[in-house]
């Protein structure tokens, strides 16, 4: 990245050169939406940094972001790098008492409270002499109780000039949501997340080819690295891309269509539940049978693509978790460019895209301009990317340990690489486990093999110290409901069995499963069982496992009921 420019610099250019572009677009509900241009965002945004800066917090002070993705939140994050400060978004899913703890640790001197589902769970979690601002479309109870965003704007007079920040001064702390233990505090510099904005950018501009304004959905959590930086960043930097904003879960589809974007990034557990939602409406023999037939089936395809607000994608990308194999190829066969990606938040999630010739099925790609990988002899991943954090918040010990002599994070992932630089993850090292049998079992690969299947929607293959592994699986959602029907649950039975036999085929006999346990309940978020980033959390769903783990193998069952 040869660029000195800093994020701030990019948006001041855009505030110039395309005041009257459309940036960003909020809705507000019954079909209304908000439409702000890049004068607009930045005529707020400077009006919010000279009100914080009245406060009197010194420079570097931590401000946090409590909210779902929405536009105040990029323009709350734009006044908080003007008046000098630091961005601590917290994720809008987390419980009080993490969102006390997330405050408590950055020694926060302000929170914003946003676009929320559960303020009235969380709000005990926020100590009751913090400075609060709501914004517009925060819950009722916080836009009485605070002074409103809208209010404060109102007569507030702009903050005047090209605020310059330091290039290894603090832009944000990004607290990991963490599938297991305390959230950790990565510190990124405004150079660290300048470079992947930059990185981000230039690559979807090489992907797309086109100049015209790009759209994209935001609504993966911008409290996560994956979307600040593939969204977010990439945006600021671009200055030629029109971001939309998700209403809720139930208009999620009115909102697709009504971005109708040229780049979509999600996560594992969507593409899937847009496939089961594509199966419910299709059996998958007919759709294949369908999709095989000359002009018929790119009719079929397109239809289908249209039908998940997706047709005007020119890439598409997945990150945060795998994603397997059989799905990328069900996507591209609809003719969608879905590739994987890899990143962490330590990187700012510059890292790894398959693209072009890079994608393979399976592999997440070739590292992205500028990154540098090896693997160590145990097989661990090891990065140096543009786009590295600065450390962990008040940890430096663990920060230390984080790192290679040479400056390379180590990812505590492992994996395999191609003579063409392609990369494989191939799991966890903390993952891995033993069965009584006393070899490693990689659960992540096998996870995967299960999660072609259209009827599972979820995956964990767990079973330490078992006389072999077992995998407990979550249906699929139009499913769930028709299993206390006797001849869905055969059905189920019959063809989870079948898969068991033909999993067992493609694994080491030590890795083999003993059953596949369907679980009574769904994991969620609200449930404690995934992350904000639709990750499992193991550490959750085993605790929750052990009481009936003696019961399952005790049973004679290859599929079992729990």
């Amino acid at each position: 990245m040869s660029s000195t420019k800093l994020i701030l610099d990019h948006v001041f250019d855009h505030e110039a050169q395309h005041a009257d572009r459309i940036y960003l677009t909020q809705p507000l509900g019954q079909g209304r939406v908000a439409d702000y241009t890049w004068a607009q965002v930045l005529d707020q945004s400077r009006r919010m940094a000279a009100h914080l800066q009245s406060h009197g917090f010194p420079r570097g002070a931590r401000i946090a972001i409590l909210s779902k993705n929405c536009a105040h939140f990029i323009m709350a994050e734009l006044a908080i790098w003007m008046a000098g400060y630091t961005t601590v978004a917290i994720f809008p899913t987390e419980t009080a008492q993490t969102v006390g703890y997330v405050l408590g640790h950055s020694e926060a001197s302000a929170l914003f409270v946003g676009k929320l589902d559960s303020w009235d769970v969380q709000k005990p979690g926020v100590d009751a002499a913090l400075p609060r601002i709501a914004f517009p479309l925060a819950p009722e109870s916080a836009l009485l109780d605070y002074e409103g965003w809208d209010e404060i704007v109102a007569r507030t007079e702009p903050l005047a000039g090209r605020v310059q920040r330091d290039a290894e001064e603090l832009a944000m702390i990004i607290y990991t949501s963490g599938s297991t233990g305390t959230p950790k505090g990565a510190m990124t510099s405004f150079r660290a997340f300048t470079a992947a904005g930059v990185g981000f950018a230039d690559f979807t501009r090489a992907q797309t080819k086109t100049a015209e304004q790009g759209r994209v959905l935001s609504y993966l959590p911008l409290a996560h690295s994956f979307e600040r930086s593939c969204v977010e960043a990439a945006s600021l930097v671009d200055g030629n891309t029109h971001v939309f904003f998700a209403e809720s879960l139930e208009t999620f589809l009115q909102d697709l269509h009504r971005a109708r974007p040229t780049v979509f990034i999600s996560v594992p557990r969507l593409w899937l539940k847009f496939q089961q939602g594509v199966f419910a409406k299709m059996p998958p023999q007919k759709l294949n049978r369908l999709l095989g037939i000359p002009i018929v089936g790119k009719l079929v395809a397109k239809k289908v693509l249209k039908g998940l607000g997706l047709e005007h994608v020119i890439f598409a990308g997945s990150g945060s978790a795998p994603l397997p194999p059989e799905l990328i190829s069900w996507y591209r066969r609809l003719g969608l460019k879905l590739y994987e990606g890899y990143g962490m938040t330590e990187d700012n999630s510059y890292s790894h895209t398959a693209y072009g010739e890079f994608a393979q099925p399976g592999y997440v790609g070739v590292p992205q301009k500028g990154v540098e990988v090896r693997l160590d002899a145990s097989g661990e991943v090891l990065i140096k990317s543009p786009g590295q954090f600065s450390g962990y918040y008040k940890q430096p010990e663990l920060t230390k340990a984080s790192f290679t002599e040479d400056g390379f994070f180590r990812t505590g992932d492992l994996g395999e690489r191609l003579p063409n630089g392609m990369l494989k993850i191939t799991g966890r090292a903390k993952e891995l486990f033993k069965t009584a049998k006393g070899k490693y079992v990689a659960p992540a690969p096998i996870e995967n093999l299960l999660l072609s299947n259209p009827m599972i929607e979820l995956a964990m293959v767990s079973g330490v110290g078992q006389p072999a592994a077992y995998a407990l699986v979550v249906l699929a959602e139009d499913l769930r409901p028709r299993t206390a029907d006797s001849t869905v649950r055969a059905q189920v039975e019959q063809t989870l069995g079948a898969l068991l036999k033909e999993v067992n085929a493609r694994i080491a006999d030590y890795e083999q499963l003993r059953m596949i346990v369907v679980a009574r309940e769904p994991w969620t978020i609200e449930n404690g069982s995934l992350t904000p980033t639709m990750k499992i959390k193991r550490a959750r769903i085993e605790s929750d496992a052990a009481p009936q783990i003696e019961a399952w193998y005790a049973s004679t069952g290859r599929v079992v009921w729990s």
